[in-house]
C-alpha cells in the first residue's frame, strides 16, 4: 500500500509540478501593460500596505521566490526581480502577500511559524524511528509499537504543518490576485493568467499536503493492525 500511495502522488506531483512550469514559462513571456517589473511590483505593494521595513532583494536560482519572516525580506529569483511579465507580477504580489500577512498578525502563519521546531525535529528523525519501530515490531512488540508511535506523533507534526500551509499559501495568492486587480497593475485577462499561474503553484502545496496525510494514515494503520 506504501508504494501505491508514493507512486500516485509522485505522478500527481510531476504533473502538477510540468504544468506549473508549462505556465509560468508562457506568461514569462507575456509583459505587463503596466511595464512594471518584479522589484517594482513587490515594493509598491508593500507601501500600499503600510510596510516600510521589508526589503526587496534578488536571488540566485528558478522559483526560488521566498518571503523570510527572520530578516523581513521578500527574496526574488532574478527571473522575477527584474523581469516585468504577468508571472513575475504574480509571483511577486505573492511573496509580498506573506510579508502583509507578517505584519497583520494572520493566525496560520503565526501558528505555523511557531510549529517549525518542532516540524525540523520531526523531519530529521521521524523516518528513523518509525522504520526502527516495524523493524522492532517483528522480535521485540512491545518496544516496536512504542517507537512506531513516537515516530507517527512525530510525522503528524509534518503533516499538520503541510495542512496549515495551505490557507498560508492560499491567502496569500489571494491577496496578491486582487491588490494587482484593485491596482490596475493588471487588468482583465492579465489579472486571469496571473491568478491560474498562483493557482498551478498553490497546488503543488496542495498534493504535498495530501501526500503527507495519506502517509501519515498508512503509519496508523500498521500501528493499530499490529496491536490487534
Amino acid at each position: 500500500m506504501y508504494w501505491i500511495i508514493f507512486i500516485v502522488f509522485m505522478v500527481l506531483s510531476a504533473i502538477v509540478s510540468k504544468v506549473l512550469n508549462s505556465r509560468i514559462e508562457k506568461y514569462s513571456r507575456l509583459p505587463l501593460s503596466s511595464g512594471m517589473t518584479g522589484r517594482e511590483v513587490a515594493e509598491k505593494m508593500l507601501r500600499d500596505n503600510g510596510i516600510y521595513d521589508v526589503k526587496v532583494t534578488s536571488v540566485a536560482g528558478t522559483l526560488t521566490d521566498h518571503y523570510n519572516p527572520a530578516n523581513k525580506t521578500v527574496n526574488l529569483s532574478s527571473g522575477v526581480y527584474g523581469s516585468n511579465s504577468i508571472a513575475a507580477a504574480a509571483v511577486a504580489a505573492h511573496e509580498c502577500g506573506h510579508a502583509v500577512q507578517h505584519a497583520t498578525a494572520y493566525r496560520w502563519l503565526n501558528m505555523r511559524s511557531k510549529m517549525v521546531p518542532m516540524v525540523q525535529f520531526g523531519s530529521k528523525w521521524s523516518t528513523w524511528i518509525l522504520l526502527a519501530g516495524m523493524v522492532l515490531l517483528g522480535f521485540a512488540k512491545v518496544l516496536g509499537e512504542w517507537l512506531l508511535l513516537v515516530g507517527i506523533v512525530l510525522f503528524a507534526f509534518s503533516t499538520l504543518f503541510s495542512l496549515i500551509t495551505l490557507p498560508v499559501e492560499y491567502n496569500a495568492s489571494e491577496r496578491a490576485v486582487a491588490w494587482l486587480d484593485e491596482t490596475g497593475i493588471t487588468s482583465g485577462q492579465e489579472t486571469v493568467k496571473a491568478k491560474d499561474a498562483l493557482k498551478w503553484a498553490a497546488r503543488t502545496y496542495l498534493i504535498a499536503a495530501l501526500s503527507s496525510l495519506a502517509t501519515l494514515l498508512y503509519y496508523i494503520m500498521i500501528y493499530l493492525g499490529r496491536r490487534d
